[in-house]
């Protein structure tokens, strides 16, 4: 009962600080959905990916039975789930924030050279770093690295120490999803006649021309150097990079083109174009640079 009571008392807490919890059973998952809920034959909640009707009192959809509201979490509907409880869990997205679950040392080690400080909960294996921003859910984003915000729930560990900062563009960046595995020589798709970045694209830029296609060949090289995985999130990066170097220019400075061009290097390795068009788009509307 002292079990029963604590974790209640905890998933009360987490609620009044706007933090929707959810019990979690043998084996440290949700409950399995009602026989109403089964096979999601009720169609799912309002909130889910494939949005339904279903307003379910007991706690069945896993993360998407999180709640707030105490009379919820309080009910007769929920007090088995309770009884039965192991451990209290939380949807990251529905307080706000996005947990990068960190499995091993090799993967803290490459967040701590690689991200920003943020608030930090130790788990069994690693650690989860929490930032304020939402995004979509992404498991093995890289070794060890799995992203849990959007349709997602993650094990109360407790608050953790450290103060959250913004989610950086880099953790967004990871769950760009891509196809890197082309034919033999072939590539997905190709961009015939694309354009190429100078001057006569770019009459407001601040910068020489030396100096971008300098940089953009830099870009380009790193993306073309992802055979193998990875180059969908480095369009991304090459091209918040760009946009970065442009945000003090009067403009136009062809932002445009050069996306091109960092799409072409994409395809080129076997992105899906789909993909590295949505990457590169990203990286230049997140740095709000300037687009011709």
């Amino acid at each position: 009962m002292t079990a029963i009571r604590d974790h209640l008392r905890t998933a009360l807490s987490l609620a009044t600080a706007g933090v929707p919890p959810l019990p979690l059973r043998a084996g440290k998952v949700p409950f399995g959905n009602c026989r109403t809920c089964a096979k999601n034959a009720c169609g799912g909640r309002p909130n889910m990916k494939s949005a339904g009707p279903c307003h379910c009192p007991a706690p069945c959809h896993a993360w998407a039975a999180a709640t707030t509201d105490p009379r919820v979490l309080t009910s007769p509907a929920w007090a088995q789930a309770w009884r039965q409880a192991v451990a209290v869990a939380y949807h990251p997205a529905g307080a706000g924030v996005t947990v990068v679950d960190l499995d091993n040392a090799e993967a803290i080690a490459w967040a701590r050279a690689t991200l920003p400080a943020t608030r930090t909960v130790p788990t069994t294996r690693g650690e989860h770093w929490i930032y304020q921003g939402v995004m979509p859910s992404s498991n093995a984003a890289r070794p060890g690295v799995d992203i849990k915000s959007s349709m997602q729930y993650v094990r109360w560990l407790g608050p953790g120490v450290g103060r959250i900062a913004s989610l950086p563009d880099y953790v967004r960046a990871l769950v760009v999803k891509e196809d890197t595995t082309p034919a033999p020589g072939k590539v997905v798709s190709s961009l015939p006649g694309r354009a190429t970045w100078d001057r006569t694209v770019a009459t407001g830029c601040r910068h020489t021309e030396q100096f971008v296609r300098t940089g953009l060949e830099r870009g380009l090289t790193l993306v073309r150097d992802r055979t193998e995985s990875g180059a969908g999130s480095q369009a991304f990066g090459v091209a918040r990079f760009v946009a970065v170097q442009h945000q003090q220019c009067p403009g136009p400075c062809g932002l445009t083109v050069i996306g091109e061009e960092i799409v072409a290097a994409a395809v080129l390795v076997g992105v899906p174009e789909p993909y590295a068009r949505r990457a590169v788009t990203n990286g230049l509307q997140t740095a709000q640079g300037r687009a011709a």
